[in-house]
């Protein structure tokens, strides 16, 4: 009979918490792996806004999360980066939210210079292929910049080398941008300074530099590792400054001097590349000078030398103008009789032009407008009477009715009465055109006739049948002659001489007055 009332199996198991297996597990686990190296490739590379990195070592069969923190990353020489194969230095833990172990990764290193090259290799190809080291795309350094911008440490023997170098070639001015030229902070440090010099604004309170040197001693391809970064690569393709890259020694080769516009082996080199030597400078002017010196002489000297061949050849100053003078006084002594001569001509042309301006002429001439004039008149008023009586028989001959027939007679007689007040306008300015040229003729006739010459004080003598006298002879043979005034005639008794008359003189041509301005008469 059992004592106590209880079927189930009793036993002495513990009950753990989760905590407790937990940590159990962890304290085994760091226990046996405190401090490990574990060789892998790397997975995804995810990287917190707090700093800390997350990513994954894995091989063909595993894949251990691994996680350093943001201390641990800032002191890493090489970060990793996915696909490369590395040996990540540090411990194994767990992580008890996920109950999961992973690996805290103090260093990392390239599992060999092997895989480092060829990711070298892969990322060079890569920029390659976007055309960043492209020899076409490079610019030519200042043969002499006024300011040189050095991208490198401020602590490390190659400053001081490139400003000692700097100064015994050709001092200038150095604007030195520090900067950490191995381990994370490097790729991010250059990038900032290569573009903090391309955005100073020239002539601005700091000055632009002509020309850019980025600068670091040799070491390891790991220590030369943040030079092959692809943002150092992308920034010095970029920069619009000209770019001397000067990375490592002679033998060291990264891809900012494949991006670079002109590579140097060493920082020294890259300053003499910068500048040129002032005391080559110096010489090569002098020389230069005293050449352009010898040369100036020796032209004005050849020069002085030809023109005076040239002058020895010339002829004397009097027999190059003796010809134009002979021919100078030549035309200047026909110059009076041609002078003369013209003005005889033109005097009988004037001549010959005022004679048909006879008063007799232009009577004749007004008198056959008048008459051409009147037959006109005359023909006017039959010809508008014909026009009329054709008119009126049209209209009688039209066999129309009354209404038709007062209807055409309206719309007909605005078109009459126009054409009579036009043709009465007409004849009327016909008329009084005619009546002006008249007039024109008739005030030219008085112009020219004999009492126009009695009102300037002369004379008309005429004899006992009223004809002009124009002979002294004739007039003195009369016993009485009429003398013509300007406002009247009386008679007078010519006077008689003892002095036998002088024979008659052959008359003077006299020059004719120009008739005055009538305008025109036609």
């Amino acid at each position: 009979m059992d004592l106590i009332d209880d079927n189930e199996p009793g036993t002495n198991a513990h009950d753990f918490t989760v905590s407790e297996i937990s940590g159990a597990v962890k304290r085994v686990i760091e226990g046996e792996f405190g401090r490990v190296r574990v060789r892998g490739e790397v997975g995804r590379v995810v990287v917190a806004r707090t700093g800390h990195m997350y990513f994954d070592l894995k091989d063909d069969r595993a894949v251990i999360a691994a996680i350093s923190w943001k201390g641990q990353v800032a002191r890493m020489t090489v970060r990793p980066e996915e696909g490369m194969e590395v040996i990540a230095t540090g411990r194994l833990t767990t992580f008890a939210p996920q109950s999961k172990y992973q690996l805290q990764v103090e260093n990392v290193e390239p599992a060999g210079a092997g895989a480092l090259m060829a990711m070298l290799e892969a990322r060079k190809a890569k920029l390659a292929a976007e055309g960043l080291f492209d020899t076409a795309r490079k610019r030519p350094i200042p043969y002499l910049p006024q300011v040189v911008g050095v991208i490198t440490s401020p602590t490390g023997a190659v400053i001081r080398d490139i400003l000692h170098r700097l100064a015994d070639r050709f001092p200038r001015r150095v604007i030195v941008w520090p900067v950490a030229v191995q381990g994370e902070r490097c790729p991010a440090d250059v990038v900032r300074a290569i573009e903090g010099f391309n955005a100073l604004v020239p002539g601005g309170p700091v000055p632009r530099p002509d020309v850019l040197i980025v600068a670091r001693g040799g070491g390891s391809i790991e220590d030369l590792w943040g030079f092959n970064d692809e943002a150092v690569v992308r920034a010095a393709a970029a920069s619009d400054i000209p770019l001397i890259s000067a990375v490592g020694h002679e033998t060291d080769t990264t891809l900012i001097d494949f991006a670079s516009d002109l590579r140097a082996p060493t920082p020294t080199a890259a300053a003499e590349l910068a500048v040129p030597v002032r005391a080559d400078l110096l010489a090569q002017v002098a020389n230069l000078g005293a050449r352009l010196e010898r040369a100036g002489k020796g032209a004005v000297q050849t020069r002085g030398q030809r023109l005076r061949d040239l002058g020895r050849a010339l002829p004397r100053l009097e027999a190059l103008l003796s010809g134009p003078a002979q021919r100078f006084d030549l035309v200047a002594g026909r110059f009076a009789g041609s002078l003369r001569a013209l003005a005889d001509r033109k005097r009988l042309a004037l001549g010959q032009a005022s004679a048909g301006l006879r008063p007799g002429t232009l009577t004749s001439r007004a008198t056959s407008r008048s008459e051409s004039l009147d037959r006109l008149g005359t023909r006017l008023a039959p010809a508008l009477q014909r026009g009329i009586d054709r008119r009126g028989e049209r209209l009688a001959g039209l066999r129309l009715n009354r209404a038709r027939l007062l209807t055409d007679i309206a719309r007909a007689r605005p078109g009459l009465t126009t054409l009579n007040a036009r043709i009465s306008a007409a004849a009327h300015a016909q008329l009084q055109r005619t009546r002006d040229k008249l007039g024109a003729l008739d005030r030219m006739h008085q112009s020219l006739g004999y009492r126009e010459t009695l009102a300037r004080g002369f004379a008309v003598l005429r004899g006992p049948d009223s004809t002009p006298l124009t002979r002294t002879e004739t007039a003195r043979a009369l016993p009485r002659l009429t003398i013509e005034l300007r406002d009247g005639q009386f008679d007078a008794a010519p006077l008689q001489s003892d002095t036998p008359p002088e024979p008659p003189r052959k008359p003077r041509r006299v020059k004719p007055a120009p008739p005055p301005d009538q305008g025109s008469l036609f």
